[in-house]
């Protein structure tokens, strides 16, 4: 799963000002395949950087905010992606609908935004402990699902098909890092991701994460998909997290043909 390092003289790693361990292990791999590492202050790129070959590890927010400037193509996960999976890799009801449909729940649900953090992805007693209309749009788009319980949670860094670097990341829900070849169940999350990737190879960009998890009482699924470019590496090994993060957000000119549809919207900032 350890990607070969390439010379990448000619291309510039963009980080946001706010630092996290993920971006300075990326930024380390970057430096020794040759790469320039740039952390901005601000979120606005500036004019240097304008025309440069860039590839972008942020959130969302800084990824929207830079975009147009930087000319980057940031590939996603369909909104709807994991409520369309057969059952047999999500072992829960999962349905994409609007956050106003969410607030007319009277249960306890799953709830999050597909590809931000506009608000928290938690088990909501019912709609109503929702962001409400004051705080969030009612046509936000939401996956609810069922409230089911994960002893053991996986991140797979996946780029064309091949998973390039894996990481324990939770237990029973909390936080338990460990590289995945420490764990006893790492074989069993790697040939299930696997199996999933292979299937759903024209539903996902080239280049993606996949969280699965072992369901009690029901076995291996899918927790979710996440953007590489916006995902904590964990115990990964940073230069496969890299190669995935080098292509999820590039430039938007070297974006292949199959994954121009998973391009995430670029919005109208303004500063």
């Amino acid at each position: 799963m350890t990607a070969t390092a390439v010379p990448r003289s000619d291309r510039v790693l963009v980080l946001a000002p706010r630092s996290t361990e993920t971006d300075r292990q990326l930024a380390t791999a970057a430096y020794r395949r040759g790469m320039r590492v740039e952390r901005l202050t601000g979120w606005t790129a500036p004019a240097e950087l304008h025309g440069l070959a860039a590839h972008v590890y942020a959130g969302p927010l800084f990824a929207d905010a830079v975009a147009a400037d930087l000319e980057v193509g940031f590939l996603e996960a369909p909104p709807g992606w994991l409520a369309e999976l057969p059952y047999e890799f999500v072992g829960r009801r999962v349905e994409a609908s609007t956050l106003a449909h969410a607030w007319t729940l009277r249960r306890p649900v799953f709830v999050k935004p597909p590809n931000d953090k506009s608000f928290a992805a938690k088990v909501y007693r019912d709609g109503t402990q929702l962001p409400g209309p004051d705080a969030a749009d009612p046509d936000t788009e939401v996956l609810i699902s069922e409230a089911v319980t994960f002893s053991c949670e996986f991140r797979l860094f996946v780029v064309d098909g091949e998973i390039r670097a894996a990481s324990r990341y939770a237990v029973a829900g909390d936080l338990a890092v460990a590289p995945v070849e420490e764990c006893a169940e790492g074989a069993d999350a790697l040939a299930f991701g696997a199996e999933v990737v292979a299937a759903e190879a024209g539903n996902l960009p080239s280049a993606i994460v996949v969280d699965v998890g072992l369901v009690e009482g029901f076995g291996w699924a899918v927790v979710e998909a996440n953007a590489a470019w916006a995902s904590g590496g964990y115990a990964c090994d940073p230069d496969g997290v890299l190669e995935v993060v080098l292509r999820a957000g590039g430039p938007v000119a070297e974006v292949a043909g199959r994954d121009r549809r998973f391009v995430r919207p670029a919005p109208s900032v303004v500063r």
